[in-house]
């Protein structure tokens, strides 16, 4: 099952030493790349860094999913459009013994950065505790299950998360299916619904109610 992640999150890993960025719906580790450029060939790095914790689909031909192609004004020969300058794996048009020929595949066509996918659309969900009274909202992504959300978001907040069913309380009370998106276990997003009369789209948060089995795990 694929990690999906939120824009926020991708846009948090925006340095050098830590540098996501998402294209054609995938999200990409680039920290480890950028660090293995030092010295002379540092400056190959300098357009990944700035684009750091953005979306870089924009950079690529939507039909083939490589890099958009343009001809040098200067050669006349086609090569990769480089918006903010030639950046790592992009071949010179003229011999450079510096050229790096240790990879495989070019970065972006690599499925070793890759560490998931980016979420269609975010939403909050508002998790009550009702053991502590304790309550937190998360941003979540839609195409996470319960189980996921447990696991990806909510352990960093209670340790215990895995000895709590998930209730939900409006129409009528019902326990959750953790292995069920939000969207699967009736409770819906309507923030959108929302914007489109003129509130906030966070007007309403819906909740979810946890219930502690005292099974004494720790996860």
């Amino acid at each position: 099952m694929p990690r999906f992640f939120t824009r926020n999150e991708v846009r948090e890993h925006c340095n050098e030493h830590d540098a996501y960025v998402s294209a054609n719906g995938l999200v990409l580790d680039l920290s480890h790349l950028i660090q293995r450029y030092k010295g002379p060939t540092a400056y190959l790095t300098l357009p990944l860094i700035r684009v750091a914790g953005t979306d870089i689909t924009h950079w690529f031909d939507p039909s083939t999913e490589d890099l958009k192609k343009c001809v040098d004004t200067v050669t006349g020969l086609e090569t990769y459009a480089q918006p903010l300058g030639r950046f790592v794996h992009v071949p010179t048009l003229a011999p450079d013994r510096s050229i790096d020929c240790t990879y495989d595949l070019p970065w972006w066509k690599d499925p070793q950065y890759v560490i998931g996918q980016l979420t269609r659309k975010s939403r909050k969900l508002r998790i009550i505790n009702t053991l502590s009274g304790h309550e937190v909202t998360l941003e979540v992504c839609s195409e996470e299950t319960l189980s996921d959300i447990v696991n990806t978001r909510y352990l960093f907040v209670n340790a215990h998360a895995h000895s709590y069913t998930w209730m939900r309380h409006d129409d009528h009370s019902r326990v959750l299916d953790m292995a069920k998106t939000l969207d699967d276990n009736g409770i819906f997003d309507e923030s959108e619904e929302f914007e489109a009369v003129g509130l906030s789209a966070d007007f309403y948060v819906p909740a979810v109610h946890l219930y502690f089995n005292d099974d004494l795990t720790v996860e």
